[in-house]
């Protein structure tokens, strides 16, 4: 039985690690893989394999595993379509220093001083990981549609914890890119991260409760990503497990308020292809407040519509998904000043320490890693465990300003048991009537 459609996507590659805590080299060293998925489509649905080492000049290697895939595709039941899409590949990001050029020795010394950095007096614990990837990937289907391309990512994270009096308290910074080697001159991130840490040692505690909220690019951006990226999913669209279901053309946002998802941002989730050999390009979700599309793979655009395939995503050795990839809020034209004078009395909350967000519910709750309380229109003391919650369509009602100062945050986004890179961003952004978590009277 021939298939009514096959694609085979390659990935042959590199991943080098450091890990350094406390001071002492926990890790450090290079692996290599060699992985292929197969997707057939058979009468009803996909027959899937996940191989390693397959050689694509061999015709009859290809066929077999085809063949393969076909047999387990006869088992399926349900039916799957595929909407046509464009095909095309962008090149990748020049890279400013080719990692490969630089020994494990120098990025492991480069790597300790900025750890090294982050050891002021009251911090008791450093930690700081390297991370590098070479991705060389090759895609073909049955409809004749081939594309190769090589990208390299690299960056790093280091963590600080300061104790005084049996109070622990933490600060942390990540920089990962998608231009090449991104260690060198980074130590002021060390620095940054420990003081963070020791200065919310002398931090007090906000009080909860319904207030002005100012959100930093950082916190808007992880709302963007998290409430309203993930809602858009075309996959949780079409299961029912998103509040943004039989949405579109409605009005869920404030006037001016754009979002965005688009792969063909030179950003940490850059890519040049999706993993169903799509050309990428930008979608727009949001439109002057109002739903105008979900992201979509060709197989979940062909059930839902409503948008464009491209937001295929896989990792290495796994079958796609549908996923984000540079996520954000487009700028409007307040400034940071006039955003603050606006909010006059309230929070500004800043950077993120994770969270939870249920789509199918629309809620949501983040946590910023601090803030600082707002009265009349100025910043003044520092606050810490502050966080920020509530249901994501009233929020998005709720952005009373949007600064004109969007800044990009990389990342790594799970779903479906797979990872891939992303980033996310957003200007500032004045919330009316937020609901900020805290511990203080």
């Amino acid at each position: 039985m021939e298939p009514r459609y096959y694609d085979i996507r390659c990935v042959r590659g590199e991943i080098t690690s450091v890990e350094i805590d406390n001071g002492v080299i926990e890790s450090a060293g290079t692996s290599f893989f060699d992985k292929a998925v197969v997707r057939a489509l058979g009468p009803a649905g996909w027959g899937i394999l996940t191989l390693d080492h397959v050689d694509l000049g061999s015709r009859r290697a290809r066929n077999d595993i085809i063949a393969a895939a076909m047999r387990l595709a006869g088992i399926t039941e349900d039916r799957v379509d595929l909407a046509p899409a464009p095909h095309g590949v962008l090149a990748s990001p020049p890279l400013r220093e080719d990692p490969r050029n630089v020994d494990l020795e120098e990025k492991t010394r480069l790597l300790a001083e900025i750890e090294s950095a982050a050891r002021l007096p009251e911090v008791v614990n450093t930690r700081a990981r390297y991370t590098e990837g070479i991705d060389q990937v090759r895609f073909l289907d049955s409809s004749g549609n081939e594309a190769s391309y090589e990208i390299v990512r690299s960056g790093f994270s280091v963590l600080a914890v300061a104790s005084r009096n049996g109070m622990m308290q933490m600060g942390s910074e990540r920089d990962h890119i998608s231009t090449g080697f991104n260690l060198r001159n980074k130590q002021e991130l060390g620095r940054k991260a420990a003081e963070t840490a020791v200065a919310l040692l002398d931090a007090g505690l906000a009080k909860g409760g319904a207030v002005n909220a100012v959100l930093d690019p950082e916190l808007a951006g992880v709302f963007t990503h998290e409430a309203v990226g993930h809602a858009s999913e075309g996959d949780l669209i079409r299961e029912g497990n998103s509040v943004l279901k039989g949405r579109i053309g409605e009005t869920i946002g404030a006037p001016g308020l754009v979002i965005v998802d688009d792969p063909s941002l030179p950003e940490f989730g850059f890519d040049p292809v999706d993993a169903e050999g799509v050309a990428p390009g930008r979608t727009e979700i949001i439109r002057d407040g109002v739903l105008t599309a979900y992201l979509h793979s060709r197989e979940t655009l062909a059930s839902v519509g409503d948008g464009i395939a491209g937001h295929a995503r896989a990792e290495h050795g796994a079958p796609p998904q549908v996923r984000m990839s540079n996520t954000f809020i487009e700028n409007g034209d307040a400034t940071r000043d006039e955003i603050l004078a606006e909010c006059r009395d309230g929070i500004l909350l800043i950077g993120s320490r994770g969270g939870q967000v249920d789509p199918g519910r629309g809620v949501f709750q983040f946590n910023a890693e601090f803030g600082y309380l707002i009265e009349n229109g100025e910043t003044t003391r520092m606050v810490r465990d502050v966080s920020l919650s509530g249901e994501i369509l009233k929020t998005l009602h709720d952005i009373a300003l949007i600064g004109n100062d969007r800044k990009m945050h990389p990342g790594y986004c799970g779903k479906g048991g797979q990872t891939v890179p992303v980033s996310d961003g957003a200007p500032h952004l004045l919330l009316r009537n937020a609901m900020v978590g805290g511990r203080g009277s």
